[in-house]
């Protein structure tokens, strides 16, 4: 199956600080790949997967499961500590979610954790339908999609235009596992939330701090950015507080950075 314009995975070899970046329910790489190249280009290792029945058609989406994109983003990450000395992990959305269940399950393997407008409920397109919708998927095949949530003008997702009901019962029963499992998180913890984001409130983001136990607990407001904060206003700024917050942790990663990253770091 073919995938959508900018849907591929994006990987890039670096230095021995890596990044796990991950993208969101219904979306594709496109959505953050500005954020991968970013710190790919100041010298950072970094993975951005395509997730299970993501970047093709809503169709595939529909066969696949939470477990499916876990699964994914796990693998990556195993790889990424084989390679690199120190690994960050990334995410927007339900990304956001993967990063924080990957943050839980491995411990010490990861040393930070940033995420934009991370999810912890199911809201938007499926809310009105979640208290029918364990029985609802088997008889109606899709609702409306969740793409492109974004103030800049001319700025636009590449995702699904419909969610299909059996993967939003799935990503459901993924956020309540998740949300178990955040007294887990114990790393630092970068949270980057649109006070404006029609698709997950920031009341999402309020809930994930009020559980994990991490110490080193940054916030930032995107005031001028929606749901897609990563192709929105706020971009730029998305990309440097995370590469401030992975340099803080790590600062072999500042020293990795290539000649070209460190200039437009410095005049950006």
């Amino acid at each position: 199956m073919p995938l959508l314009p900018g849907a591929e995975p994006f990987r890039r070899d670096g230095g021995e600080v890596g990044v796990l970046v991950c993208h969101g329910f219904t979306g594709s790489p496109q959505s953050v790949r500005p954020w991968a190249e970013y710190l790919a280009d100041r010298g950072l290792t970094v993975s951005l997967p395509l997730l299970p029945g993501h970047g093709t058609r809503w169709q595939d989406l529909q066969i696949t499961t939470w477990q499916d994109w876990y699964a994914e983003v796990d693998r990556e990450l195993r790889a990424l500590t084989e390679r690199c000395t120190s690994v960050f992990v990334c995410g927007l959305s339900m990304g956001g979610a993967l990063a924080l269940r990957l943050a839980a399950k491995h411990g010490d393997a990861i040393s930070g954790v940033a995420v934009v407008n991370p999810a912890n409920k199911v809201h938007d397109a499926a809310g009105p339908l979640l208290p029918v919708l364990p029985v609802l998927r088997h008889l109606v095949r899709t609702t409306k999609g969740l793409v492109s949530d974004i103030a800049k003008p001319g700025s636009e997702e590449v995702g699904y235009d419909r969610v299909p009901l059996h993967a939003a019962y799935s990503v459901r029963r993924f956020f309540q596992q998740v949300d178990s499992e955040l007294p887990g998180v114990t790393q630092p913890l970068l949270v980057m939330t649109s006070p404006q984001d029609h698709v997950v409130p920031p009341v999402d983001s309020e809930r994930i701090l009020s559980r994990v136990s991490s110490t080193d607990v940054r916030q930032t407001l995107l005031e001028r950015s929606y749901h897609v904060a990563t192709l929105d206003h706020d971009a730029e700024r998305i990309c440097q507080d995370t590469f401030h917050f992975i340099t803080r942790l790590a600062p072999r990663a500042g020293a990795d950075a290539t000649p070209e990253g460190t200039a437009a770091s410095a005049g950006a």
